[in-house]
């Protein structure tokens, strides 16, 4: 039988595994910025005249999102169980305004994906430009928070049916934009904690072989997410100046890297060879610069986060720490290995960023105030 003593202790570990988890975060964001400076030096020069103009927006961001998750760490479950509808919904209402035509919601690479709050003929802000969001970034969140205090006693027929249908209702709106990678990253968190939370083997074994019918017919009915896919399935075939080029130039600066890399600030693909060299593809310029090594390391801070995030939800006995906490690990590894495995050319590209390194505002402050409310999960005591 356990001593009083030794019930003590256990607090204490699960405050040590969320400092850990914090300080691998930390190195991430880190590494994040150092290779955003490194890869955007060539674009910021050329687009504003100044290299250290993507540095210091992302290192901005970067403080908003420790502000974020400072914030969310301190956020009891009784308020975000109090504001979780309505943060769904007004998610789900900014889904559907940023399919429509409007100024607020302009084309850009042919998807509508951004929610703009000062669209032309509105002046721009200093420095920062045209200031927007993407919507499907915060449903990500929504959808966690909402779940996380909506499944607890849910064994109706009826009620799992609208579950599954909110969260076919998400991924449509997503897939119209359209960005496909973001909808299976979204499918990923709410189908998966309804699984992992449930533990209903028997209609996961139903419900899969639909989910895997509906995706394949949105990649053959697009001819773009087809022209990706084929080109995936037929590498050799693609023509390396169109179809083909992004991957091509993937795998050139992967290869180039070796073990050890070219070192840092020594990238070629970052002269415009390779498209996306901030955001998704940052990963290849990483191991073109620091090699197998460099490529190496970030992958294991990414599996010690998850790990310690599954490792959580085995552990804790509050079912909505149970649940925020496995939404979070779903989010973080289903991006990761989204991304990560279009950059080895495992799956065809996606589009998704790298999560805490990729550039931008929307995904690297949602996704720390996330992994703030499962820090706050994890140190959440077990024993009274």
């Amino acid at each position: 039988m356990a001593t009083h003593g030794e019930k003590k202790r256990k607090p204490e570990r699960s405050r040590d595994s969320s400092i850990s988890l914090f300080a691998s975060v930390l190195l991430l964001l880190l590494v994040g910025v150092v290779m955003v400076f490194d890869a955007s030096v060539v674009t910021s020069v050329n687009t504003f005249g100044g290299k250290y103009h993507s540095l210091l927006l992302q290192a901005a961001w970067v403080l908003v999102g420790i502000i974020g998750m400072l914030i969310s760490l301190k956020l009891d479950q009784v308020f975000l169980k109090k504001i979780s509808f309505f943060l769904l919904f007004f998610s789900i209402i900014c889904l559907f305004l940023v399919i429509l035509p409007t100024p607020f919601s302009p084309k850009i690479y042919g998807a509508r994906r951004w929610l703009f709050l000062n669209p032309p003929p509105l002046p721009l802000l200093p420095f920062i430009g045209r200031l927007g969001f993407q919507p499907s970034e915060l449903v990500k969140l929504s959808l966690i928070f909402y779940a996380a205090f909506w499944l607890p006693g849910r064994e109706k027929l009826s009620e799992i049916i609208t579950y599954l249908g909110l969260v076919f209702l998400i991924c449509g709106l997503v897939i119209i934009q359209p960005d496909f990678g973001t909808s299976l990253v979204i499918a990923s968190i709410g189908f998966g904690m309804f699984f992992i939370l449930k533990e209903d083997l028997r209609l996961f074994f139903a419900v899969i072989p639909f989910i895997f019918l509906i995706a394949l017919g949105f990649i053959l009915i697009s001819p773009y997410r087809k022209s990706r896919l084929e080109t995936y399935l037929n590498p050799e075939e693609a023509d390396a100046l169109t179809t083909g080029y992004h991957v091509n130039q993937i795998m050139i600066a992967v290869g180039s890297g070796g073990i050890f890399g070219l070192g840092p600030g020594e990238s070629r693909q970052k002269y415009s060879y390779l498209p996306e060299v901030t955001t998704d593809s940052i990963f290849a310029i990483l191991c073109e610069e620091f090699g197998f090594v460099g490529g190496f390391f970030v992958v294991f801070l990414f599996v010690f986060i998850i790990f310690r995030l599954l490792k959580g939800v085995l552990a804790g006995e509050k079912f909505s720490d149970k649940a925020i906490i496995s939404g979070v690990a779903l989010w973080i590894s289903a991006q990761t290995i989204l991304n990560l495995s279009a950059m080895m050319g495992v799956v065809p590209l996606t589009g998704v960023p790298l999560p805490l390194i990729s550039y931008g505002g929307s995904s690297l402050v949602l996704t720390m105030f996330a992994l703030g409310a499962a820090i706050r999960a994890l140190s959440a005591p077990k024993y009274v």
